[in-house]
This record gives C-alpha cells, structure tokens and sequence, in this order.
C-alpha cells in the first residue's frame, strides 16, 4: 500500500487520528503534522503518491477546520499536487482563501477560470497574490468587484498594462477608493498619475506628489486643468437647468470660478455659464450682465468685463467668441451641438490669432492646450 512508504515518518497514531479522529481538533492537528512533513520532505516516487492518496484523505474529510489545515500549512509548498490545489480552490472561502493568495502551484490560466467563478474574499485573494499577471488583472476588472479592484490597483506586484489601466479608469473613474488605491503603488506611467488628478482627494494627490516625485507645481497645473474641465464637463451634463446664479456662486466659494474656466466654457458655447459668472464676478445683476455681454456695440462687454477683475489680456478671446457665437445657431441635437463647440473655438482662436503674440501665448496657455482639442475634433 502506498501509505506504507511514509510509515517511517510518521507514526500509527498519526495516521489513526486523520482516519477516525474523534472530534475536529484532533484530526485537524494530525492533518497539520502530516502537510508540514509532506512539506519539508523532498518525495519522490512511492512516497510522493503516498502523499496524495492522504492528502486525498484529509481533503474528503466533512469538517471545513480539518480542510483549512491544508489549506493553510500548504499554501505555499510547490509539494501541493496540482489537482488538489485546484480543489481546495473551488472550496469555501475559508478553505480556499490561503490557496488563492499564495499557492505557486496555480499558473494564470488556473487563476484566470477562478477569477471567473469567485467572488467576494476570493477575488480579493487572487488580486492581493504576491504577483498577478496581467491577464489575470484585466480578468478582476471585467468582474467589476470595486474591493478586488482597488486590492489589484495598490498591489505593485499587480501587473496593469496600458489597457488594464484604460478599463479600470473606464468603470471606475467615479470611484475615489479604487482611484486612490493606485496611489500605493510604487511606480505609475505619467498618463495615469494625470488622469488620477482628476478623481482624488486633495490629500491623495499630496501623497502622489511625495511618492511619485511629480513636481508640485506639475501637479498643481494638472489638478486645476482637470478639474475644470470637469466643471465644464457639469455644465455640459446638466445644462444649468436648475439654479445657475446658486451654482456660479458656489464655483466662486470654494476657489473654482477661474478666467480659464469661464473663457474655456464660452468656447464651449455656455453663453449662460459665462453670463451668470460675469454677473457674480462683476457684482451686477444676471439681467444686467446680459444686456452688457449681449450689446451689439463694443463698449458692453468692455464695460462689464472690466469689472469682473479677469485679466485683460483674455478680453478679446472673449469679444471675439461671442461675436461668432451671435453668428451661429445652436443645433438641438448632440452631435450638432459638439460640432458647434469645436467650430466656435477654432474660429475664435483664429480671430484672436491677429493679437501680440505673447497674448496669444498667454490665452493658450489658459487653456491647456484645449484649442489643439477642438481643431482635431472639427
């Protein structure tokens, strides 16, 4: 029999408990004893399927503590047989747990079926491993579980390729917590760490600045670009259907309601966005900034835009988008409204192309390189 092959190592009593153990701690010890000597031990031959047919044994045994004894004392031996590591993979959490983090016996396209199948503190597991391949991240971010994401996203040992990291900001942008997870790791392309501005918190983006060495100042460009442009992004989506004086005044509390924001939302077409921050900024009326922003003469605009405080270099920017934009009719239909947008602002850009150039410099520089943007997009 080949049990008999490991006799020499272990005694009756050991085997007797495995087999007819009177209670769950009993056997679950002997198991234990048997893993770490089937561990240690180099087996070969006889004594290597002596090994399995025990470890077949404890495997079958009805009680999850005497299973998680494998479990756990064979975690990470390579004298874990295939099979078994497969099947105690597919058991309960508990059991399967300690395999899914850290058994070497799982090659990816193992991990990759299990990721397929597991959810919960598994998925975590597979995620937290010493090294994920990147199959096997793209794997958990198609799954779509937001814990096992974020685990895979802090874990260095985590391998995210360029289209790894497009899904994970693709379903997970509005997620802080998954977001702020690639913050651990050690390194980060410069693609990532500037679309991460956009979605962490200010102390996020500190510890980015200190462990990823990005210039502060950088970062403080990104940060704004990014999140104006999300502003911008607001506007777009809800239209200022509700309170558009409240929401201006809100932007200008908290430090938002910046000259490149608003000539970046007139190029985009907001007349109304642009008016109600005149308005505020100027400390007038939104009926009196509009008939000022509106007039047909050239001292209107002048004349409130001179109030708002904003610099002057940015005025003709601002004279010549709306003179084209009076010149236009906004379509109702989204893609006509797009296309409105980037016309508006290459032709804008290029009226105002007749500027000293270091104000055009300076107006470009406002804007981020948005005008590159809308001329491709045109």
């Amino acid at each position: 029999m080949a049990v008999v092959a490991l006799r020499n190592r272990l005694t009756d009593t050991d085997i007797r408990r495995l087999v007819k153990g009177g209670d769950d701690d009993e056997r679950a010890n002997a198991a234990r004893k048997i893993c770490r000597l089937i561990d240690a031990a180099p087996l070969q031959g006889e004594e290597n399927q002596a090994a399995s047919g025990i470890l077949q044994l404890i495997i079958q045994d009805s009680a999850e503590l005497v299973r998680r004894s494998l479990a756990v004392t064979l975690r990470q031996s390579k004298n874990l047989p295939h099979d078994i590591a497969l099947r105690l993979a597919a058991d309960v959490e508990e059991v399967a747990t300690p395999i899914l983090l850290s058994s070497p016996v799982l090659d990816e396209d193992d991990l990759t079926r299990l990721v397929e199948t597991s959810q919960g503190g598994k998925l975590c597991a597979i995620a937290a491993r010493e090294h994920v391949p990147s199959i096997v991240v793209e794997a958990i971010i198609d799954k779509g579980d937001e814990k096992a994401v974020g685990i895979a996203a802090s874990n260095d040992g985590a391998d995210f390729s360029q289209n790894a990291y497009e899904k994970a900001f693709t379903q997970f942008c509005e997620n802080q917590g998954v977001m702020e997870a690639f913050v651990a790791r050690s390194t980060l392309p410069l693609s990532v760490t500037e679309k991460l501005i956009a979605h962490i918190s200010d102390e996020a983006m500190q510890r980015l600045v200190e462990k990823h060495a990005l210039p502060p100042q950088l970062a403080v460009e990104l940060s704004e670009n990014a999140r104006e442009r999300a502003t911008v992004d607001l506007v777009d989506q809800a239209g200022l259907a509700h309170d558009p004086q409240h929401f201006v005044q809100q932007l200008r509390m908290n430090g938002r309601l910046t000259p490149s924001l608003v000539l970046r939302s007139m190029l985009r077409g907001h007349v109304a966005f642009v008016e109600h921050a005149f308005a505020e900024l100027a400390g007038v009326t939104h009926a009196r900034a509009w008939l000022l922003v509106h007039d047909a003469g050239p001292l209107g605009l002048r004349a409130v835009y001179d109030r708002t405080g904003m610099p002057p270099r940015l005025y003709p920017a601002f004279r010549a988008a709306i003179d084209i934009f009076h010149s236009m009719e906004m379509p109702h239909d989204k893609q006509g409204r797009e296309h409105f947008q980037a016309v508006l602002a290459e032709r804008a850009i290029t009226r105002f192309q007749g500027i000293p150039e270091e104000d055009l410099d300076y107006v470009l520089d406002r804007l981020h390189g948005e005008p590159a943007e809308y001329s491709e997009a045109s």
